[in-house]
């Protein structure tokens, strides 16, 4: 690991076009085990102009078809090596959640989980934690039951191989906000982990009971789309920045965000493109799909495989790191609003312009068509007719359409399967 973070600390400050170097050689060696192990790949690679082995150029590299989670779901175990090259360990399954609606089962290896566990230590490390500190997590652990948290020495095998930690604490998300905070006064967290959507309903409680985390020196998010909504009330409640990090159970770590800005650094581990509607890479300040790469996964390779994720490129960051940027992580093809014209965009309507309406606590949009929008609302009584339309106004206005919206109340706004949460979610198929 010592050894890795080394490499990892050198390669960081090499030129961009340094850094895409080492990837294609990497990437030509993964396409060469791919056509030989593994069969679906023998398949494509026959059909194809590229020749395993031979030197890659981006030009070539883009030849290769996208792989989409669909894809992944029909070819199965012709996804699988037959093979592994030595060193690579055992092969593991990994089962996505299918926040997409297309659930995929994925394989990794030994080697895969150790990279994982390297760009974890590399964000503590970018980030100078205080390892001695206590870390609180609240999230998805199938072996915590909801209300009952657990504290273990160790911040866990990323960094207990290496370093004595300090103590951590997790709790099940699934456990209600109020009792997550009363939770967390309790533990005196120095860092927090969670969901986006999580913590920004934890900021909401500590701000309407007046409770707090003197302790508190940083949060880490993970999983959703981390808007700056979310960073300003954390700042406002707690006084403390927010850290975000771009990852899939399928390829590991994507992106980790920058020490010194708001936007994220792609990882040289995992080769990523953002592509538009014609497939061409995106420049600077234009948003477009993420197609990604592992170039360590030897058991399952996912070569240009779609997450459904669309992202913003970014400019090369003034820290001086080499590594390509990511402005900005928008979130899944459908949390895209769909016009009556076709037109597309991610809608934005801040809490802070609708939950100062009646009592409302949470509200989640779905998209049923071109024409109507429902918004499901958990308040604590329904709202007064005058205050109804108010609200059907703001979302008019930032929506920029007059979609008729149809409010309807709930006793809560499930997650999903992944326990994830979705503030938009189109159900218009996809043009």
């Amino acid at each position: 690991m010592l050894a890795v973070q080394y490499q990892l600390e050198k390669s960081q400050w090499l030129p961009p076009e340094q850094v895409l170097d080492l990837q294609l050689r990497q990437a030509c060696q993964l396409l060469a085990h791919a056509a030989a192990q593994v069969p679906y790949y023998a398949n494509i690679m026959r059909h194809t102009a590229v020749k395993p082995g031979s030197r890659l150029s981006l030009e070539k590299w883009r030849r290769l078809p996208i792989l989409t989670r669909e894809t992944v779901q029909r070819a199965g175990k012709s996804l699988l090596a037959r093979q592994l090259p030595a060193g690579h360990g055992k092969i593991n399954q990994i089962h996505t959640s299918g926040s997409t609606g297309t659930p995929v089962t994925a394989f990794g290896t030994d080697l895969t989980q150790f990279f994982w566990r390297a760009a974890t230590l590399r964000d503590h490390l970018w980030h100078q934690r205080d390892f001695s500190a206590k870390f609180v997590a609240i999230r998805s652990e199938a072996a915590l039951q909801p209300g009952k948290g657990v504290e273990r020495q160790g911040w866990g095998p990323a960094t207990d191989v290496l370093l004595a930690t300090g103590i951590s604490a997790a709790l099940n998300i699934r456990t209600d906000v109020a009792s997550q905070a009363a939770w967390l006064t309790q533990q005196r967290p120095v860092y927090l982990l969670s969901f986006p959507s999580n913590i920004v309903a934890l900021a909401r409680h500590f701000q309407a009971t007046g409770l707090g985390l003197p302790t508190l020196r940083e949060v880490r998010t993970y999983g959703e789309v981390a808007g700056g909504e979310m960073r300003q009330l954390c700042r406002e409640t707690w006084g403390v920045p927010v850290t975000d990090m771009y990852s899939s159970q399928e390829v590991g770590y994507i992106a980790l965000q920058c020490p010194d800005h708001e936007h994220y650094h792609l990882q040289e581990g995992v080769f990523t493109e953002v592509l538009n509607e014609m497939g061409e890479p995106c420049r600077a300040g234009e948003v477009g799909r993420v197609v990604v790469t592992n170039l360590h996964n030897f058991a399952m390779p996912l070569i240009r495989y779609q997450l459904g994720d669309y992202a913003e490129l970014g400019e090369p960051c003034p820290c001086g790191r080499g590594l390509p940027v990511l402005r900005r992580i928008m979130g899944r093809v459908r949390n895209l609003l769909i016009l009556p014209d076709g037109r597309r965009h991610w809608p934005s309507f801040p809490s802070k312009e609708w939950s100062v309406i009646g009592t409302i606590r949470q509200m989640q949009m779905v998209q049923h068509d071109l024409e109507s929008i429902e918004a499901r609302i958990v308040a604590d009584q329904p709202l007064l007719p005058a205050e109804e339309d108010r609200l059907r106004q703001i979302l008019v206005e930032r929506f920029g359409h007059p979609f008729r919206i149809d409010i309807t109340y709930h006793v809560e706004i499930p997650r999903s399967g992944s326990l994830k949460y979705e503030d938009f979610i189109s159900e218009v198929p996809a043009a």
